[in-house]
């Protein structure tokens, strides 16, 4: 870019300054410091020009061209050459000083471009600042400002030209009389004095190294006593604070003899102020630079101030601190400063008037007293070297203070202690466990909401700031380790430190660490010189047991384990090769977990395992007796962890599993039996849980060792003790019983299968049943304890399984299994039916799933009631709980099916045959047909597992047939469009593993997939949809599945199931039924021929039950396809329906007629069967004489209604006019054979009685039911004409009687020849 195009743009820029939009005056400025950064002389001199040149311009925008000349002068000043240097200077010179009036905005700009340009050029710049100070006249307030800046930005360039600023300074001090230019003063003063202190500071970098502080102090003590004399004393704030801030750095530039003269005077002046200012840290901070002053000319004065100096700093240091007030920070700092230096000065005097205050019971006097030790500590470690033991001894009252505020401030102090040596002296021991009180101390609770800029309270609380502190301690402070280490063993054992065994085992760990690289001398323990710490034994125990609740206290099983492993050789020489390797197994599987995944009983197994392990590798029957002891020792340290507890009673069994010491196993087992609490349900357990692990390698001590406790004085006291408080005593002994129970139950689980089946009956089992005391063991009387029955039932559920997992259980009879059985059922029964509140039900089913599988085998009425009694208790059950419910409902709800679950499938195990089978679905059966959706869904679950089961485990040896198939399929399938979704999808399952049982059956392998089958699973999508046409659409395709895969023979039981289920109460399930009925009759109804009078007697009966009105066009239509198919069967069957027909069999009779072809069809057999009959028979009178009585023969009868129903329908006028002629000639015959004939005696009463309002109301006379049906087919043929002029004529009623018939029959002659017909 050319000169001139700089010069243009940088104009236009500058044009564009006086925008009245401020972000366009920001963009122009930064456009001009980017301009500058690339040509800063011509930015600048255009700048310079452009201002000179606009006079008039106002000072904002002047202010705003000068801002951005100090932003380029700033990073490009040495650039400048020395007449652009002197431009640029006259030119911010002139601005700055153009009005006398204060405009701060346009001032400060130009202030700020002599100070850039000085860095440089202070030559210059000072030259002309001098030229603007005059003799005898106030200087600008600029000009000051600008002086006191350039001190602090070059001090170096600035100092020589004090005493000339001095000079022209001080004389007019006296004429200040506003505020503003005494400020402006007192600032220079200050900034004069910072860059005076500076420069005497680095002279060996001063360009003359010769300046000595006397050069100033005359100059600087005449303006000390105009600043602390005169001006101190102004009722302004502001301006006594700029006093005091410049009288700090003023006093060291005074001489010695004046400060020591003024200290009297000086100090009380700067005190006294603290009681006039709420914000101090103005004052602190120049009383900071007095006293250094003082103490650095080794000030005698100081002395008598000390007791007024430690009052008001202390006062200071106790104000509560806000942090979000950074003054109030600063302030604290300053006063902690003032705090050194009289530490350094006079550090008796100052512990003196300190250490008494920590006795105090203020929290502000006691946190701030304990702020000043920890700096003084810190900062004036050289003078309180000796004084280490007083503070020591000091700590004691706030060691017991349990105000928060005071105990973090105690840790701190305690930190600083450890870094200088005092945790060495005597006493250091009290300070390192107090730090491990407060790490164990419990967490605080999270607020439940914190602000979204608020600090985590966690991080500040007691416990952590401690946690931090001894693993700071412990990692970087080399001199505290051999106070550490082994001191920090001593607790891990106490109850009241467990909350700290995570920062207790880190910082071990590292300790153990360190010592090993330092030589395995320095690392082994010698416990005779230790006598406080912990045994090997009692270490191994703790750490083990607390692993195993691995994600308390901040992951305290990961650092428990790491520290068992780094103690090794502590512990037992020959462990380190095998804790290596297997620790790290145990911190990698907690490392793939966490709280809420960690399988709680399988890492219980792990570190079970680790112990066995263990013991094995040590083999030293006297180390893990002593370990045994220990354990037991260490049982009451756990009575508020129950998980804890539970685990150690595993531990302890594990241990004296692994003891070869019969005496020491049975006197262990016998004190656990005396000191446990038997009121509390884990330690029961726990106690139980060590007994059965102790069986594995003692299991006649341990039997012998149960029996001789009953036996012993202690049982036989506690229960006399219990006995006295009646109200208390039963439940208590109860309690005990049930432990005892729980006992034999854990050793028969656990004990040698080969030796446990020796015990079962005449040991574990008999005892059981003796602390137990129920009836049905021989003893009459019923506990009514909750725990009690569990107990047993648990206990019995072990046995049981033991036995069954026995290589010998085949083998064994099992004489107590019935009375066992019983008795569980009884439990089973007495649950509420209604609810689920204990796992009694759950564990009772499971019991009697691996009774079921022990000989001798069930007989038939007892396994029936079992089935019935467990369904009954929990298909009964109220709706699956919800999740929000309670997940601990959820969870034992679901736990409970699944062992009905298992139980159902152990006893078809038993009986893997078709009959098996169908006897565990009829016992399903009502709940699969219960009005309550939930049990619906339940059976149908249940149906479909047991179905699945029995496929799974189908061995057929001989093709034989599944005859019960049509049942169960007929049964199963209605429920597909059950009302729950979940039961339609059961309902497809079923039917899908009944069709592949079929196929097993028929010699398909297992592994067979047929295509029609399988097309089942993709309907399952279908029935998810609650729409019916859907559903129902479904449930047809459902049916030709079945229709294609269901053997003949199987068709007619499937068939009548199905006509059962039109009664269902279930609407949509009876209106599948029917759906599946006509998919199947019209599918496979050819073969059906021979059912056919079984099949439509069975509809009619239905149709008479059935409420549903969708039943009967359904009904309708199941006939219509069966004559369709096998027309004279159906016609005979329908025939054989009792007369006078009921409404149920009109209407089928009339379904016949809905198709042309099938009505001719029916109409003609009809026909044929009245003709194939004589009409009536004569009956002999008993009295001589008497003609004999003519009696309507049934079949003619009956296929005369028949007739008469069929052509009373619409659709089956074209039938009738195709066989006119013969139904009109039969008919006819029919009308004239009957006259005078008379109904059977039996239905004669049944005409007297009157007929039933099922029953159709015709008349069922023989000639007056012919007459009627003669007339209904005149109608159907379109004669019309004919039937209304016979009944005009009354011709109806001649063909009726013997006198009138030829009448009648003339005169219906005349109609139908005039109509046509042949």
């Amino acid at each position: 870019m050319t000169e001139s195009s700089m010069k243009k743009l940088a104009s236009t820029l500058l044009d564009a300054i006086t925008d009245k939009d401020p972000l366009v005056q920001e963009q122009v400025c930064s456009a001009l410091c980017s301009l500058g950064e690339a040509r800063p002389v011509e930015t600048l001199r255009a700048c310079e020009e452009y201002l000179r040149q606009h006079d008039k311009l106002a000072h904002p925008y002047r202010a705003a061209v000068l801002r951005a000349m100090e932003r380029v002068l700033s990073s490009r000043a040495s650039e400048l050459d020395k007449d652009t240097a002197s431009t640029i200077i006259l030119l911010a010179s002139s601005e700055m000083t153009k009005t006398k009036d204060l405009v701060w905005d346009w001032q400060q700009a130009a202030s700020g471009v002599l100070v850039a340009v000085g860095r440089q050029f202070i030559s210059k710049v000072m030259e002309e600042l001098l030229r603007r100070l005059h003799p005898g006249t106030l200087p600008h307030c600029a000009v000051l400002h600008t002086l006191a800046s350039l001190s602090v930005a070059n001090a170096f360039g600035v100092v020589p030209f004090l005493p000339s600023v001095l000079s022209s300074l001080l004389p007019v001090l006296g004429v200040a009389k506003q505020d503003t230019v005494r400020v402006a003063f007192c600032s220079a003063l200050q900034r004069f004095s910072e860059g005076a202190l500076e420069y005497l500071a680095n002279l060996d970098r001063a360009p003359d190294p010769t300046v000595r502080k006397d050069a100033f102090a005359t100059d600087i003590f005449s303006a000390y006593d105009v600043l602390f004399h005169q001006w101190l004393q102004s009722r302004e704030a502001k301006l006594r604070l700029a006093v005091v801030e410049a009288l700090g750095p003023m006093s060291h530039l005074l001489p010695s003899e004046r400060l020591e003269e003024q200290l009297p005077k000086l100090l009380p002046g700067i005190l006294a102020l603290y009681k006039k200012h709420a914000e101090t840290f103005y004052l602190s901070k120049s009383l900071g630079q007095i006293l250094e002053a003082a103490v650095s000319v080794g000030s005698r004065t100081l002395e008598t101030q000390l007791d007024a100096l430690l009052a008001a700093l202390h006062s200071q240091i106790c104000v509560p601190v806000e942090s979000s007030s950074p003054l109030v920070m600063s302030n604290q700092k300053e006063v902690l400063r003032c705090f050194t230096v009289l530490a350094c000065s006079s550090p008796d005097r100052l512990l003196a008037f300190l250490l008494p205050r920590l006795d105090t019971s203020n929290e502000r006097t006691r946190v701030g007293t304990l702020q000043v030790v920890r700096h003084v500590i810190n900062s004036a470690a050289a003078q309180m070297e000796d004084k280490k033991p007083f503070i020591l001894s000091s700590m004691r009252l706030p060691l017991l203070d349990t105000n928060s505020k005071v105990k973090r401030a105690v840790v701190q102090v305690i930190s600083a202690m450890a870094h200088h040596g005092y945790l060495e002296q005597p006493g250091g021991e009290a300070m390192i466990e107090y730090i491990v009180q407060q790490c164990a101390l419990p967490p605080e609770q999270e607020p439940e909401k914190p602000g979204p800029g608020s600090k985590d309270p966690k991080a500040d609380s007691v416990r952590a700031i401690s946690v931090r502190t001894l693993y700071l301690v412990s990692t970087t402070v080399d001199r505290m380790s051999h106070v550490l280490w082994p001191y920090l063993l001593q607790f891990l054992t106490p109850v009241r430190f467990t909350g700290a065994l995570t920062p207790l085992c880190r910082s071990l760990v590292h300790l153990a660490q360190k010592r090993q690289e330092a030589g395995a001398d320095a690392f082994l323990i010698q416990y005779d010189a230790h006598a406080s710490l912990p045994s090997p034994y009692a270490v191994t125990g703790r750490l083990l047991v607390v692993s195993s609740s691995p994600y308390l206290g901040d992951g305290r099983g990961a650092a428990a384990l790491r520290l068992l492993s780094v103690l090794h050789p502590n512990i037992h020489p020959l462990l380190g090769q095998h804790w290596e390797t297997t620790v790290p197994l145990l911190l990698g599987y907690l490392d793939e977990h966490t709280e809420e995944t960690l399988p709680q009983e399988e890492w219980e197994e792990k570190l079970l395992m680790f112990l066995r392990d263990t013991l094995a590798i040590i083999s030293d029957n006297a180390w893990i007796c002593q370990l045994s002891l220990e354990l037991c020792r260490q049982l009451p340290c756990y009575d508020e962890a129950p998980q804890e507890k539970n685990f150690l009673y595993k531990c302890i069994g594990t241990t004296l599993g692994a003891a070869s010491s019969k005496e020491v196993v049975r006197k262990h087992l016998q004190e656990l039996l005396e000191t446990a609490r038997y009121q509390e349900e884990a330690e029961r357990e726990g106690l139980a849980c060590c007994f059965g692990i102790c069986a594995i390698s003692h299991l006649e001590d341990t039997l012998a060792q149960l029996e001789d406790f009953v036996r012993s004085e202690v049982f036989r006291k506690s229960i006399g003790i219990l006995n006295i408080f009646k109200d208390r005593s039963e439940n208590e002994v109860e309690k005990v019983k049930s432990a005892l129970i729980l006992c034999y139950g854990h050793v028969a689980a656990r004990a040698p299968r080969e030796l446990v089946l020796a015990k079962v009956e005449s040991d574990i089992l008999r005892n059981i049943c003796q602390h137990f005391s129920t009836k049905v063991l021989g003893i009459k009387v019923e506990t009514k304890d909750p725990a009690l029955k569990l107990c047993l039932v648990q206990s019995v559920c072990m046995v049981s399984r033991a036995i069954c997992s026995s290589t010998q259980a085949g083998s064994f009879h099992f004489t107590r299994k019935a009375e066992l059985v019983a008795q569980m059922m009884e439990f089973i029964r007495a649950e509420p039916p209604d609810s689920l509140r204990t796992p009694i039900r759950k564990k009772a089913m499971l019991t009697c799933t691996y009774l079921v599988s022990v000989e001798p085998a069930l007989d038939e009425q007892a396994r029936a009631d079992v089935i019935h009694g467990c369904l009954h208790s929990i298909m009964a059950l109220l709706p699956e709980p919800k999740e929000e419910d309670g997940g601990c409902q959820k969870s034992l709800y679901l736990e409970t099916l699944h062992a009905l679950e298992d139980l159902l499938t152990s006893l078809l195990q038993r009986n893997m045959t078709p009959q098996g089978l169908q006897i565990m679905i009829e016992h399903l059966s009502p709940w699969i047909k219960s009005p309550r959706g939930h049990e619906r869904a339940r059976a149908l679950g249940l149906s479909a597992l047991l179905l699945r089961y029995f496929l799974e485990h189908l061995r057929v040896s001989a093709l034989v047939p599944f005859h019960n198939l049509g049942l169960l399929i007929g049964l199963f399938s209605p429920r597909c469009a059950d009302l729950w979704p979940a039961t339609r999808q059961e309902a497809v399952d079923c039917v899908y593993s009944l069709l592949y049982l079929q196929l097993g059956y028929e010699g398909f392998s297992r592994d067979y997939r047929d295509d029609v089958a399988e097309r089942l699973l993709s309907l399952k999508d279908g029935l998810v949809h609650p729409d019916p046409a859907i559903l129902f659409h479904t449930c047809h395709s459902v049916g030709q599945i079945i229709a294609k895969r269901l053997p003949p023979d199987q068709l007619i039981s499937l068939l009548l199931t199905m006509f059962e289920a039109l009664g269902d109460p279930e609407k949509n399930c009876s209106r599948a039924a029917t759906v599946m009925i006509n998919c199947l009759l019209q599918e496979r109804g050819g073969v059906l021929q021979e059912k056919v009078p079984e099949i439509v007697s069975v509809l009619r009966s239905k149709l008479q039950e059935a409420q549903g009105e969708h039943v009967l066009p359904a009904a309708q239509h199941s006939v219509y396809l069966l004559a369709t198919q096998h027309c004279a069967a159906v016609v005979s069957s329908l025939l054989g329906s009792p007369l006078p027909l009921d409404s149920h069999t009109c209407m089928l009779w009339r379904a016949l007629a809905v198709e042309p072809r099938l009505a001719a069809q029916v109409l003609g057999l009809l026909l044929e069967k009245m003709s194939r009959d004589v009409p009536f028979k004569e009956s002999r009178a008993f009295l001589l004489g008497r003609t004999p009585d003519r009696v309507a023969t049934l079949l003619p009868l009956s296929a005369t209604c028949a007739l008469f129903e069929v052509m009373s329908t619409p659709a089956a006028g074209p039938a009738v006019l195709e066989l006119y002629p013969q139904l009109f000639v039969v008919l006819l015959l029919r009308v004239s054979c009957t006259v005078g004939v008379q109904l059977p005696r039996n239905l004669q009463a049944q005409e007297r009685r009157g007929a039933s309002p099922a029953l159709a109301t015709r008349n069922l006379e023989p000639c007056s039911s012919a007459v009627d049906t003669l007339r209904s087919m005149l109608l159907r043929s379109g004669s019309e004409d004919v039937v209304q002029r016979m009944d005009l004529e009354g011709g109806w009623e001649l063909l009726r009687t013997s006198a009138g018939h030829e009448e009648g029959a003339t005169r219906l002659a005349s109609g139908p020849l005039s109509q046509g017909h042949g």
